[in-house]
């Protein structure tokens, strides 16, 4: 089999457009129904969704938990949680595992075991770690199915520049049972 990655010259949100336009071929292509996307302000998922809107693909948006940066608060953007919902995509505000498990670890005890799959998956680039992460967390949420392929979108910092193709996992399977098929888009 011969499939088409695209590799960009600098991570970031110039890529954004590119990165949901490939997913949504490939998953067109493939047959996939669910389509994960991360998003911090909830502009980059109301782009999604609205990308994917149509396609009969289930677009389920996954924002940072209540207290990533500041106790309390949330960064998601009231007016782009309203376009995420009105579009029909599904909205999972949940506990990243990669970076807050560890975090409530390294000040007491040094460093945590999840600490070194967030390093491994970051050689690939940082949009792969958090496609790993949102898949995961969006499978322990029962919003995706594990016996089936979906693709996971994310990128560095803000906007979409990686999009993968994997078949997930919750998190008590996910070193036997979690495979990145594809890499459909990333910065080199």
């Amino acid at each position: 089999m011969e499939v088409k990655t695209i590799y960009f010259e600098r991570p970031g949100p110039e890529n954004t457009d590119k990165t949901l336009e490939a997913a949504k071929k490939r998953a067109q292509e493939l047959g996939i129904k669910y389509v994960v996307v991360a998003t911090t302000s909830g502009e980059t998922g109301a782009k999604a969704a609205e990308i994917f809107q149509g396609t009969g693909i289930e677009v389920i948006v996954v924002a940072h938990q209540y207290g990533f940066r500041e106790a309390g608060k949330i960064e998601l953007k009231k007016e782009f949680e309203e376009k995420i919902k009105n579009l029909g995509a599904k909205l999972l505000i949940g506990t990243d595992i990669f970076t807050m498990v560890p975090r409530a670890f390294r000040g007491k005890l040094g460093g945590d075991p999840l600490d070194i799959v967030s390093a491994t998956l970051r050689m690939f680039c940082q949009g792969v770690k958090v496609c790993v992460e949102i898949a995961v967390m969006a499978a322990d949420a029962g919003l995706v199915p594990v016996n089936q392929d979906i693709i996971a979108i994310a990128g560095t910092g803000s906007g979409a520049d990686t999009a993968i193709v994997l078949k997930p996992a919750d998190i008590s399977r996910m070193f036997t049972d979690l495979k990145i098929k594809e890499i459909v888009a990333k910065p080199r």
